[in-house]
């Protein structure tokens, strides 16, 4: 069966070829999909119309692939990466991540499988990646992989600024003097107070105190 191709199908056929396809391929997935068309009269005119489709079409994704284009040559990005001895990452650097690092620095979607990369980056370095958007639109950009740098736990971060804090606190404040303070038991008020003699009536003003001699009975033998 002699068909033309009204769309482009992969690895088959472009619009406007006309090839021989088995019989059942071509009426019951090429004409029935709209495809293909039987090559007759009406093919001519059919073919034409979707050849003029497709020139204005592959013009607009001309234009919008040139702009972009623009936008991302000599453009350079960062990807950190973890890396061991030697500069060796410890996975690798694939189309998709780089793909992901345009949209993220740029802000720019590019289909990774565009992205021209004859097998993952696994070193640190620096790199011209090309990008093909189309078959004569092949911008540059320049990638560094650069190691990614090693955080501290929270926990050993906090030690250490808790540790500072302490330290700077001791050097600013003098050291503090220990007192000892002996635990003195509780004093009574009759400690406190010595006891006194009851004081003698005091004589009236103008007599004069008899002094009272006591004398001591004689021992007999």
């Amino acid at each position: 069966m002699k068909v033309v191709f009204l769309e482009d199908v992969p690895n088959v056929g472009e619009v406007g070829d006309i090839k021989e396809v088995a019989a059942g391929y071509g009426r019951n997935f090429l004409i029935p999909k709209g495809l293909a068309v039987l090559v007759d009269s009406q093919a001519a005119s059919i073919v034409e119309s979707r050849l003029r489709k497709k020139a204005r079409l592959m013009a607009q994704i001309e234009a919008e692939m040139l702009e972009l284009a623009k936008r991302i040559e000599g453009k350079a990005i960062v990807l950190n990466a973890k890396a061991g001895a030697k500069e060796k990452l410890y996975g690798s650097v694939t189309n998709a991540d780089i793909a992901e690092a345009l949209e993220k620095s740029i802000g720019v979607t590019v289909d990774k499988r565009k992205i021209e990369l004859e097998e993952p980056i696994r070193e640190v370095g620096s790199y011209e990646i090309t990008i093909r958007l189309t078959k004569d639109i092949t911008p540059k950009i320049k990638l560094k992989v650069a190691e990614e740098k090693k955080e501290e736990a929270p926990e050993k971060a906090e030690g250490k600024v808790k540790k500072t804090r302490k330290a700077k606190k001791t050097e600013e404040t003098p050291e503090a003097e220990t007192v000892e303070t002996a635990t003195e038991e509780p004093v009574t008020a009759e400690a406190e107070t010595p006891a006194m003699a009851p004081e003698e009536p005091a004589a009236p003003e103008g007599e004069v105190a008899e002094e009272v001699v006591v004398e001591k009975p004689e021992e007999t033998s």
